[in-house]
């Protein structure tokens, strides 16, 4: 009695090693999300990997806002990341870029009606030009009043930094653009886009250097830690995510994980 007693000892003794060492693991996994859209328009065609319509982003926001997400701005998110704090479940930030028109038009309002805050980054250059289908300097400031939106530089202009070949160009899209926001917004301006989400360790330098207190990229890979506030991955939100489940999949905390892990496991094959 007391041999069979102590093996059912031994054994849940094991079990609860595992569990616990299977638990340590699944949370190593975890990242809060940041999610990333660009426009956001009733014309969205399910081929634009960039644009999402006015109806899918409602109800998205309407899924975050029912299950109770803890939403937080960019700023704050980074900050907890820094500071190596425990992150809330549920926590995710919003963020969209590139400053389409219809960012004031359609998603300014949804994110009105369910209070949620977001972040987004704009292209200096490319403020009010005439094609009107960026936003007008106006527009920033007014979506800035509401204290829901908080704006941040996605250089002065779209060219992707890693393409430029000279380091004081590179330099004056980093902190004039910085530069030019605070100006116009009469306040600091702390976070910024890597414009396609591609950087170098040099690049990443030069922003800290210029005072932001937070960069995102989209999927630098394990070479930057996934708790490095100047290289955040990003998900890019699609017209997948039209459906509920794939939008919650993408937003549990584990994509980040699953989508590296197969990646690399590309790599291995080729």
């Amino acid at each position: 009695m007391r041999k069979q007693k102590l093996r059912l000892v031994v054994i849940l003794g094991i079990l609860c090693i595992v569990a616990s060492s299977l638990f340590s693991f699944i949370r190593g996994l975890y990242v809060a999300p940041i999610i990333m859209y660009h426009s956001v328009n009733p014309q969205a065609k399910p081929i634009n990997r960039l644009a999402v319509t006015d109806k899918t982003f409602d109800k998205q926001m309407r899924f975050l806002k029912n299950r109770h997400y803890n939403v937080l701005p960019l700023e704050e998110l980074s900050k907890l990341i820094k500071e190596k704090k425990k992150i809330p479940p549920r926590t995710i930030a919003i963020t969209l870029d590139d400053g389409y028109k219809d960012n004031y038009q359609y998603a300014f309002p949804i994110l009105k009606k369910y209070n949620l805050p977001a972040t987004m980054f704009i292209i200096i250059d490319e403020v009010g030009r005439y094609q009107n289908d960026r936003l007008s300097w106006d527009e920033i400031r007014q979506m800035q009043a509401s204290g829901l939106i908080n704006f941040g530089s996605h250089c002065l202009g779209p060219e992707p930094l890693i393409n430029i070949k000279s380091d004081t160009e590179v330099k004056r899209q980093i902190f004039d653009s910085k530069k030019i926001l605070e100006e116009k917004l009469a306040k600091p301006v702390n976070a910024f886009s890597y414009p396609e989400g591609f950087f170098t360790p040099k690049i990443r330098q030069w922003v800290i250097g210029a005072g932001y207190q937070a960069a995102v990229a989209t999927m630098p890979g394990k070479k930057f830690s996934s708790h490095d506030p100047f290289a955040l991955k990003r998900l890019r939100i699609s017209s997948n995510a039209d459906n509920l489940f794939v939008f919650w999949v993408e937003t549990s905390g584990y994509y980040t994980a699953m989508r590296e892990f197969q990646r690399q496991h590309k790599r291995k094959k080729r």
